[in-house]
């Protein structure tokens, strides 16, 4: 039995699938399942289940990764400790990510931040805030970023930037003629909006005060936002976007966008850690990156913004 045999099945647990889990451990997917039914010979018994799709762990199985799990979460502290006395910058560091933040902060830093520290395995998996929360304290990820939410005292939290929500609104709609948004006047239009469960969606619905229009047909739940988009841009509604969606925008689209009105809705966008992760070198350094990727004027909050 390896330590790496471990990670495997660990990682096959998270995703369900093996591709996906050789394609996370950086291995070919033959390589991973080798291992891991070398491992289940070794023990002489199955951990997961290949005939269910998605593959899921036996009950003897379930046992085997919640084990794997406290004994690899020991081993990496032992490993951060070390790199954290040298100051170290290198090691494997993996960061859990909202996927409404994602794609459009990791493109600003992600390839300087490649380039800078070479020897950094920076791994990234998208994940809502519920599964960031589990994922810290369990060792599973090393530090998650998402929006800063009530219930976040237990993990070490570091801000990164705020962030402005922005409506994005078709051609065809009656807020089209709008030079600024209010919040009364989103009580008719055909809403895009993501799935319970994502924050963005959770703090829009509150601020906004779009209860009624939730439980109505006017408002339509699918997982994307540049599904949203797309369907804003075909001439069908309204949806909104974050203030690093914007920046990626073409002059077209931006025709589409409106800004709120006073107060501006925002999101503070933080860095959580557990509070015994020791690495404190590393996150200093990741967050002085990712502030040196956003426009400085997102750094702090400015009067008429509201965070939500």
């Amino acid at each position: 039995m390896t330590l790496q045999q471990l990670e495997y099945i660990i990682a096959v647990d998270r995703f369900r699938h093996f591709t996906k889990a050789a394609e996370y451990c950086r291995v070919t997917q033959p390589t991973l399942s080798a291992m891991l039914q070398k491992l289940e010979e070794e023990l002489d018994t199955r951990i997961f289940d290949r005939n269910q799709q998605p593959v899921c762990p036996t009950p003897v199985g379930t046992h085997i990764i919640k084990q794997a799990r406290e004994v690899l979460v020991q081993v990496n502290r032992i490993k951060n400790i070390i790199e954290e006395e040298k100051h170290s910058l290198k090691g494997t560091f993996t960061l859990g990510i909202l996927p409404t933040i994602a794609p459009y902060l990791l493109p600003r830093f992600f390839p300087q931040l490649a380039r800078k520290y070479p020897q950094l395995d920076f791994r990234v998996v998208e994940m809502k805030t519920a599964d960031i929360k589990k994922a810290l304290p369990a060792g599973e990820i090393d530090a998650g970023i998402l929006a800063q939410l009530s219930g976040l005292e237990e993990y070490s939290n570091h801000h990164l930037f705020y962030e402005k929500y922005f409506a994005y609104v078709s051609h065809s709609s009656q807020l089209a003629e709008k030079d600024v948004i209010r919040t009364s006047d989103l009580s008719n239009e055909m809403l895009w909006m993501l799935d319970e469960g994502h924050c963005f969606r959770d703090q829009l619905v509150r601020f906004c005060q779009l209860k009624s229009a939730q439980a109505s047909q006017s408002v339509y739940h699918l997982g994307s936002m540049e599904t949203f988009m797309r369907m804003v841009e075909s001439g069908k509604g309204t949806t909104f976007i974050p203030e690093l969606a914007v920046m990626q925008l073409s002059d077209a689209q931006r025709e589409l966008v409106k800004p709120f009105a006073i107060p501006v809705p925002t999101r503070q966008i933080v860095m959580l850690t557990d509070k015994d992760y020791i690495r404190h070198t590393l996150i200093d350094a990741l967050v002085s990156e990712i502030q040196g990727a956003v426009p400085k004027d997102m750094l702090t909050l400015k009067p008429g913004q509201a965070v939500i």
